[in-house]
């Protein structure tokens, strides 16, 4: 491929991945762009870390740290450059993306909202920490100490899995009337 080739096929996936951030309407963590590119086969691993980055420094990708994870958001300038060129993405492209979008920002949205982690404080106790955002507000924030890893996980599945029902519990629980 001659290097005009080079440059359109760099030009396209740039404004692919400026496309997807834009349609999302919601910061990306890099593994969840990551997930969306490689689970609909736009590009290869590899070319979108580099291009991610590239977009940072072009000032068209903004990035933040959230709970340990870089999550990106098109800026002004990235909006601008791609409303001068969105036809440049082929059609068939933009398509497969536009059928993507939905589900993915759904399970954005999810795991933004929803966070279990722990971390070890000895070799016999784990601190879980566990959280349901709305937002910017927390409407539960649970820190549980345990034994072993093994609950450790357990707690962070099932909190993932059923944070609603268990919130709920919580909640009912702490409201009862008691004797």
């Amino acid at each position: 491929m001659n290097s005009l080739g080079n440059n359109r096929q760099l030009a396209e996936n740039k404004l692919i991945l400026l496309y997807i951030i834009d349609k999302l309407e919601i910061p990306v963590s890099n593994l969840q762009m990551t997930k969306i590119i490689l689970e609909n086969k736009i590009m290869n691993y590899f070319l979108l870390q580099q291009y991610l980055d590239e977009l940072r420094e072009s000032n068209f990708l903004s990035s933040e740290q959230f709970e340990g994870k870089t999550l990106y958001r098109i800026t002004e300038s990235g909006k601008q450059t791609l409303s001068y060129f969105t036809n440049l993405i082929p059609a068939s492209i933009r398509a497969v993306i536009d059928d993507a979008i939905p589900s993915a920002k759904s399970n954005i949205r999810n795991e933004l909202l929803v966070t279990a982690d722990y971390i070890p404080e000895s070799e016999n106790e784990f601190i879980v920490s566990c959280k349901v955002r709305e937002d910017k507000f927390s409407l539960i924030e649970l820190n549980i100490a345990v034994g072993t890893k093994s609950d450790a996980r357990t707690i962070c599945e099932n909190w993932k899995k059923y944070s609603q029902q268990i919130y709920a519990e919580i909640i009912e629980s702490l409201t009862r009337k008691r004797n």
